[in-house]
């Protein structure tokens, strides 16, 4: 090795289990311990409490023909049978299939043909969305089947639907009647560590979403480290508000706490921050999770000084830079003394970089840590060569934790991850001496003007140097003079007011001309995922039909 390459430390060994088996030796280190709260259904369970629901669904759902390999969606909010089916899938030998409760009709109907789902279990709505009707839409001889024996010409793999909760509807069946008395099929059942757990739909910005595939030892273990990363324990409690179909929730959230035999705390179906802040004051959680644009949500809440958060100690920010006021406030105000930032993506199951609980502040902000263990990270150039420490460079990863790959997509997956097995982010970064990681960008959010290439990154960082910014994000708008010019998104802090004239002269002789932004737009928030990630295309379009707009009205007051 080089030592262009960085690795991660090996002192403590992999876990080489499965999910189902890491489980069942939690709940009898400590079966009447508190496994699962989730305030808005009023549950509250114990480790064996929660086995004897997992293996009856286990049962249940290979009772019903459904066979190790086969896969089973899961389109619902977060909720207690979310927990359930997760765990349920991993011991029956299934592989859970999660599925974007934003998705609609065109979307279910590419994510379960993609992967061939056998099984989806859904909630009978959300926000609006009669999930029901919207299967239904998709194979009309629901109405007409035996529950598990559906055959529909549009998804020809599908058999079984499943409904959250007692209401009958027709050609489903109720989750409540999915659950088995008989066990014993479990016992037969042989699962490898290294076969799939898990698929998850990455968000593209072009094309239609990969099916990230993810096996039980890579994400066994990366919710494993992720947890020791910030000392859980039995002890604690963490709350979980972030969604459960994605990493955030369902690795570092529900399998860290697993693992650790921590207490997972679901506060509500959907973040709210007045929910959050009920939910830590009212189980004394000891951990938060979420992306920063959450905890500004939650410090802005206009009753925040009203409630007791000293239970907290520690957490997770993931999903996008914290601004250094923001973490100042959150080890300040929520006790939140050890709280850590987390760097991956989807396809490395995904932290591949964290910061540590006792890291310097400057350094919890402005680096993503360093390398998870055994892990190997490197950055390259444009030509594939490794790039010195200090050098931006893409960033690549190397261990467990990579995917499987792109469910039937083995193009898409060639792309990804070389023939030595890195797996290119599409981030490009720097490494320093010691370790430390920071993110500059994304390989195709770079702007190039005039020959100059800006990293949006860079510049938002420095913006939030400025007292009056709460937030900031930037993009590359369209240039008939340089190419592409910079245009930033800025969400002023409460009670202050901000104007273009004062931003440029914050930047003037404080970072090169070039990157000052061209544009700038006063906002109160971003375009976002469900996830709390940033909608960049989104922002890019929006500024452009501004533009054209403003462009427009020019020209007619000019001719």
């Amino acid at each position: 090795m080089t030592d262009s390459i960085v690795c991660g430390d090996k002192d403590t060994a992999l876990i080489e289990m499965t999910i189902g088996g890491f489980f069942d030796q939690t709940v009898a280190r400590d079966p009447e311990g508190e496994a699962l709260v989730v305030q808005h259904q009023s549950v509250r369970w114990t480790w064996s409490e929660l086995k004897a629901r997992v293996d009856a669904v286990a049962a249940g759902l290979l009772e019903r023909g459904l066979e190790p390999g086969d896969r089973v969606g899961i389109w619902a909010p977060n909720c207690a049978e979310w927990v359930i089916v997760q765990f349920a899938t991993a011991k029956a030998g299934l592989i859970l299939v999660n599925i974007n409760p934003a998705y609609r009709i065109t979307e279910l109907d590419y994510a379960l043909n993609k992967v061939g789902c056998s099984a989806l279990i859904l909630a009978p709505a959300h926000k609006g969305s009669d999930y029901v009707a919207m299967v239904g839409e998709l194979a009309p001889e629901l109405a007409a089947s035996t529950p598990g024996r559906l055959n529909s010409a549009r998804l020809p793999d599908l058999r079984l639907v499943v409904v959250l909760g007692e209401a009958e509807h027709a050609g489903c069946l109720p989750f409540a009647a999915l659950a088995s008395d008989d066990i014993s099929t479990l016992l037969s059942i042989e699962i490898d560590p290294h076969m799939a757990a898990n698929i998850q739909f990455t968000s593209g910005t072009t094309g239609f979403p990969k099916g990230a595939t993810l096996s039980h030892r890579s994400i066994l273990n990366n919710g494993t480290l992720v947890g020791a990363g910030i000392g859980l324990s039995n002890v604690d409690r963490v709350c979980i508000p972030v969604p459960l179909y994605h990493c955030f929730g369902m690795v570092m959230g529900n399998l860290a706490c697993m693992v650790h035999g921590a207490t997972m705390v679901y506060p509500a179906a959907a973040f709210e921050p007045l929910a959050v802040l009920e939910a830590v004051e009212a189980e004394h959680c000891t951990a938060l999770y979420g992306v920063p644009t959450m905890f500004i949500a939650i410090l802005q809440y206009p009753e925040f000084d009203r409630f007791n958060l000293s239970s907290l100690r520690t957490g997770i920010m993931a999903g996008s830079p914290c601004p250094m006021a923001v973490m100042r406030e959150v080890i300040e105000r929520m006790h939140m003394e050890a709280v850590t930032i987390a760097y991956g993506m989807t396809e490395t199951s995904p932290v591949s970089f964290q910061s540590a609980t006792d890291d310097p502040l400057d350094l919890r902000v402005s680096t993503v840590g360093r390398v998870q263990p055994h892990l190997e990270v490197k950055l390259i150039d444009g030509a594939g060569n490794t790039v010195p420490r200090g050098e931006t460079g893409e960033l690549c990863t190397r261990g467990y934790s990579v995917m499987l790959g792109y469910w039937d997509d083995a193009e898409r997956t060639a792309e990804a991850i070389d023939a030595e097995g890195w797996m290119h982010t599409g981030d490009l970064a720097t490494i320093d001496a010691d370790g430390y990681c920071r993110i500059v960008g994304r390989i195709k959010d770079m702007i190039i003007r005039g020959g100059e290439n800006i990293y949006p990154r860079e510049i938002e960082e420095f913006l939030l140097t400025h007292p009056g910014i709460a937030d900031v994000q930037g993009v590359g708008i369209p240039d008939a003079k340089y190419g592409e010019e910079l245009c930033v998104w800025i969400i002023p802090r409460s009670d202050v007011e901000l104007s273009e004239d004062e931003i440029r002269t914050h930047c003037r002789g404080r970072i090169s001309h070039y990157k000052i932004p061209r544009h700038i737009l006063f906002v109160d928030g971003f375009p976002m995922t469900v996830t709390g990630k940033v909608q960049k295309f989104a922002m890019r379009e929006r500024m452009l039909e501004l533009l054209g707009s403003a462009s427009a009205v020019e020209q007619a007051i000019g001719g």
